[in-house]
């Protein structure tokens, strides 16, 4: 299991340090696969086959059409931004005439302090001037080339009582010294393979150096950054692959910009899922009310990953819904619905992982302790399909390195196959 599943999504993780490598390093599994690729801007003739479209290089849906006429769609989606730090426009900022700084600002609600002291690097897409147009170009300097310090306990005495981090001038990390001064787009454009007169704009961000790791007394926890959430967009899409459709569409979605509201032209509140559907639709040269009834037909999986309760703050966690990690998959529920889950979408998931032989376990905030939303009921305003919110338990979620169990991935991938061959 760890060999086949567990270590192959670290090495994905890995491979991964921004949303716009999520999606490369998708589109290079299904095109190994032999999915056709489709593009936005042109009209899609569909036959039953595999297929995936992009948008903004940072959001990805992946679907199988049927042999036969299909009921409906059966989607599994998840995000594939996590919080971070972007790199401002002319960023380079000196200090103290022996440092150059960068100017970062805060993407997402991170834990500020998990940054300090650990090596970083830039990674994310360039926009450059190919003869008179614009090319994106993926980039990521694959070496520590940052640092956050952090300031020594004899200057704060207070460090350890709580402190709250001022973005602007407690967050910004060391370049360089002073020599460095204006070499930072001479790095970024030497790893990227341009020129750097090229370089039109860019989407850069810091991340975490430090390697995925199993550890515990029988590695039964992994560690990694980014596991909120490519841990579910990698274990949902190795079930897709292995997973031949029946009577249903199935589709992966990965979404962009979950972790800032998803209100982009690449999240879940965007058009993307409502335009690739009816697209599909229109593409097999079906009607309307083919289309129609088949939404009514549908269900979606939201994907995001799940609050494991805390051996250190178990206070924090609902006295009876408290999730661990490597007990199954969770189920969220909420009565504000931030997360989307009713006793209908419940009930089918739980017969999908009985059927897959697969733990579930179930989790609420507690009742006065709000929490985050995910996906699932962001993505229901645009299409109105019966949805269920589910994630794999985890600890230090937004943490530059959070941890989680090495068993779960296994299950979430036996769930979305039974799932998809439906």
């Amino acid at each position: 299991m760890k060999e086949n599943i567990t270590k192959k999504m670290l090495d994905f993780i890995d491979a991964s340090p921004t949303a716009f490598h999520v999606v490369d390093n998708i589109k290079t599994e299904l095109l190994k696969k032999k999915f056709t690729e489709l593009k936005e801007t042109e009209v899609w003739s569909l036959k039953p086959g595999n297929y995936f479209v992009t948008r903004n290089d940072s959001a990805i849906i992946s679907f199988k059409v049927p042999k036969k006429d299909f009921k409906g769609f059966h989607m599994i989606a998840s995000h594939s931004d996590s919080p971070s730090f972007k790199v401002k426009e002319n960023p380079e900022m000196a200090a103290c005439g022996a440092y150059v700084k960068l100017n970062v600002e805060k993407y997402g609600g991170m834990l500020c302090a998990e940054w300090f002291d650990r090596p970083l690097s830039v990674a994310g897409r360039l926009v450059v001037d190919k003869k008179g147009k614009t090319e994106s170009v993926l980039v990521n300097v694959d070496r520590d080339l940052l640092m956050l310090p952090a300031l020594a306990i004899h200057m704060d005495r207070e460090a350890n009582d709580g402190h709250k981090y001022n973005a602007q001038t407690d967050m910004l990390p060391l370049f360089g010294d002073e020599k460095s001064e204006g070499k930072f787009f001479d790095i970024v454009a030497k790893a990227a393979g341009v020129n750097k007169k090229d370089i039109l704009s860019h989407d850069l961000f810091l991340y975490n150096r430090f390697k995925p790791t199993f550890w515990g007394a029988n590695e039964e926890y992994i560690s990694s950054s980014r596991l909120d959430d490519q841990e579910c967009v990698f274990s949902s899409l190795f079930g897709f692959l292995n997973a031949k459709p029946v009577d249903y569409v199935s589709m992966h979605l990965v979404f962009d910009n979950e972790e800032v509201g998803s209100t982009t032209k690449q999240g879940a509140a965007s058009s993307f899922l409502k335009d690739t559907l009816e697209r599909i639709n229109d593409g097999l040269g079906r009607s309307r009310q083919q289309y129609l009834a088949a939404i009514a037909d549908s269900f979606m999986i939201s994907a995001d990953n799940a609050h494991a309760v805390h051996p250190n703050y178990q206070d924090k966690a609902d006295p009876v819904n408290r999730p661990v990690m490597n007990k199954g998959i969770v189920i969220k529920y909420n009565a504000n619905q931030k997360y989307t889950t009713d006793g209908v979408s419940a009930a089918q998931f739980k017969l999908l992982c009985k059927e897959a032989g697969v733990p579930f376990q179930t989790f609420t905030n507690r009742s006065d302790m709000p929490g985050g939303s995910t996906l699932g009921n962001i993505s229901t305003t645009q299409v109105s399909v019966n949805t269920v919110d589910i994630g794999l338990a985890q600890l230090a979620m937004h943490s530059p390195y959070e941890h989680a169990g090495s068993k779960d991935p296994e299950y979430l991938a036996k769930v979305a196959e039974v799932f998809w061959r439906k």
